[in-house]
């Protein structure tokens, strides 16, 4: 039986991960900031470690032992300080793994963190890679497309403007989109059956254009919900009166610039396809 520690176990990703290692007779410790969020993985047979993934301290001794490590890049988005938060996180990340000695560490990215530059939110992710590089664990990086799960974020749109925002350069242009149960499935098996050495895979979805979206999302509130561009200019402004905060919003019209611009592309050493629809995931979104 081996160990492992997960973190994220709160959002979607770090949820299947623990989940399935659980349900393969493992050994896991999961990482989350309070007793409360604990509970319940404690009541599966998981061991909980209370702390913070920037503090280097905790994590070296969460990982002491273990024979792998699932982390990500927690969002950070009421940050004061957006970038600061996150690239203390990975310090604290990497620190703890390189002093606890972990030999394994998947992580959880995404496609352009090859790029230092141009790529938004990204930039975080291609710090943390790089940083945990250099503590000489065995890294196994998922760089995973845009989440399906984004869609969420124009349902309110859907709902009471009935509309569908669109901020890609052309609302019929398929986009791969992964479910994140896609990731947490091959984030578990990775760390069971890690490959012989460190790794980038792009996990790629199926793809959707806008419109395509805009149908399934209007079909599943029962109405038609009609695509409305946003140009870049109006990118900030968009995402800010969406309540987004203002630096968030900043690097999230990066993002799409990059995406534009087709410097944000698949990049790793080998490539999987993830099969699970939209349309399995919209159900769960609206409850």
């Amino acid at each position: 039986m081996s160990k492992f520690v997960v973190a994220g176990v709160t959002g979607h990703v770090g949820a299947v991960v623990a989940g399935d290692l659980l349900a393969g007779g493992e050994k896991v410790t999961v990482i989350v900031r309070d007793t409360q969020k604990g509970a319940p993985w404690s009541a599966r047979g998981a061991q909980v470690a209370i702390g913070s993934l920037d503090d280097a301290g905790f994590v070296a001794a969460t990982v002491k032992g273990a024979d792998g490590l699932f982390t990500l890049i927690p969002p950070s988005y009421g940050a004061a300080d957006f970038y600061g938060a996150q690239r203390q996180a990975a310090d604290g990340i990497a620190g703890g793994v390189k002093a606890g000695g972990v030999p394994l560490v998947v992580l959880l990215s995404s496609v352009g963190a090859d790029r230092a530059d141009k790529n938004g939110p990204i930039k975080s992710l291609h710090y943390a890679e790089a940083k945990l590089r250099e503590t000489g664990t065995k890294l196994v990086v998922i760089r995973a497309g845009s989440f399906q799960e984004n869609i969420g974020g124009a349902i309110a749109a859907a709902k009471q403007a009935g509309i569908f925002p669109n901020f890609a350069p052309s609302a019929d242009a398929p986009l791969p989109q992964v479910a994140t149960q896609d990731i947490g499935h091959l984030a578990a098996k990775l760390l069971k059956s890690p490959p012989a050495r460190a790794e980038v895979v792009d996990l790629v979805g199926p793809a959707y254009s806008a419109r395509q979206l805009a149908e399934k999302l209007g079909k599943a509130l029962g109405k038609t919900l009609p695509v409305v561009d946003i140009p870049p200019a109006g990118h900030v402004a968009a995402l800010t009166q969406a309540g987004v905060p203002p630096q968030v919003a900043e690097a999230f019209a990066e993002m799409y610039a990059g995406f534009a611009a087709g410097l944000l592309t698949p990049k790793g050493d080998r490539t999987i396809q993830a099969t699970t629809p939209i349309d399995e995931v919209l159900p769960r979104l609206l409850g």
